[in-house]
């Protein structure tokens, strides 16, 4: 980091700029050295990658998909180490293509930061790690490991649901964006073989698969400042976040964030985990240390400064969009009436903001980050 990025991100720091989500209290991720880091790709190579992950048969399909989980639940939700790797055996069970059951051994742990923590959640996400060799032919074809997002606790089952809706709005705005898809899942305690619970789970598109359809590699930068990433997915990422109000990310940690370089080195934005957001209405979020808000439901613009007429196409981008936008709350099976009308009047907020000059430029214009977050 150069002696002028320092500065600014220590004054960051003290401001309370930097501060983001309760998940985000972890070290930065490291610059891979020139030893490590993998030589170019050709343009044939680039497009085949490409292809192999656009054609990934669990996210071609928007249906739900049905699975069970076995495994020894007890001891697997007692690793909440957040540093902690340890896998423990398990099989997965669900149908093929032509309705046959089909039950297959892979190893799974759990993962994250603050939902990690038996004081926010009950069940911790999980990872999914499968054998090739296993899985080729069925659904879950060509992947090595997936991010199974679960329920928290009792009275947060939905949220998986409102997160899923999300991840479904900005693949509507960007196709630099992680794809998802809900499953129904069956979790079966290998000890007891009692089923442990019986909720709605949701799988989330592998880094590597996101980097390989925007025709990049995931990198990882010491300093990842507004300037150093591509600003027309930056501006649009820090829209959408504004949007459903979540401020539980940042650009220079990389938390919640992953940067996808691309052959003539642009750096896209892609952001996940949107369920410390407003618009996720989790119960358990919380706002981040240092922030001038007091609620998860307040929105901050943490992005880029921006004029009037730089602004300009991506509020026109989002007006244009807003019937999809909200169309997608009434899409997505399992969201409670209730849920739908609060989260559409949220929105609705976030258009009042746009619609007018005036709350434009108090919200947006006047709000930003000069540095970056």
């Amino acid at each position: 980091m150069k002696p002028w990025q320092r500065t600014g991100f220590i004054l960051l720091l003290s401001l309370g700029v930097l501060s983001v989500g309760p998940a985000a209290q972890q070290t930065q991720k490291p610059t891979p050295s020139p030893a490590t880091q993998k030589p170019p790709l050709d343009a044939a190579a680039i497009a085949e990658r490409k292809r192999e992950a656009e054609r990934r048969r669990l996210f071609r399909s928007e249906e739900p998909l049905p699975i069970t989980l076995t495994a020894d639940f007890k001891a697997v939700m007692k690793d909440r180490n957040p540093k902690s790797v340890v896998t423990f055996p398990a099989t997965i069970a669900f149908a093929t293509n032509d309705g046959k059951p089909i039950s297959m051994p892979l190893k799974i742990r759990t993962r994250g930061h603050s939902r990690r923590n038996p004081v926010t959640c009950s069940f911790a996400p999980l990872r999914l790690e499968f054998d090739k060799a296993l899985a080729k032919g069925t659904v879950f074809d060509g992947h090595g490991s997936l991010k199974l997002g679960t329920h928290c606790r009792k009275g947060t089952e939905e949220v998986i649901l409102r997160e899923y809706a999300m991840y479904r709005m900005y693949n509507l705005l960007t196709p630099k964006s992680f794809r998802a898809r809900i499953a129904k899942v069956k979790y079966v305690d290998s000890v007891t073989d009692k089923v442990v619970a019986e909720e709605d789970g949701l799988f989330i598109e592998d880094d590597d698969d996101v980097a390989k359809r925007l025709e990049g590699r995931i990198v990882s930068l010491d300093s990842a400042v507004f300037a150093r990433v591509d600003q027309d997915a930056l501006t649009l990422m820090m829209l959408f976040e504004f949007m459903i109000g979540n401020t539980d990310f940042s650009v220079v940690l990389q938390h919640n964030v992953v940067l996808v370089q691309t052959a003539d080195i642009r750096r896209f934005t892609v952001p996940y985990d949107f369920d410390y957001s407003g618009l996720a209405e989790s119960g358990y979020a919380a706002v981040g240390k240092g922030l001038p808000i007091t609620s998860v439901y307040d929105r901050l613009y943490r992005g880029p400064c921006r004029t009037v007429a730089e602004w300009q196409p991506y509020l026109d981008k989002m007006k244009a969009a807003k019937p999809e936008l909200l169309g997608v709350l009434d899409a997505v099976t399992g969201l409670s009436p209730s849920y739908r009308r609060g989260a559409k009047g949220y929105l609705e907020g976030f258009y009042k903001v746009i619609e007018s000059p005036y709350n434009t430029k108090r919200d947006l214009i006047e709000k930003c980050v000069k540095v970056g977050i």
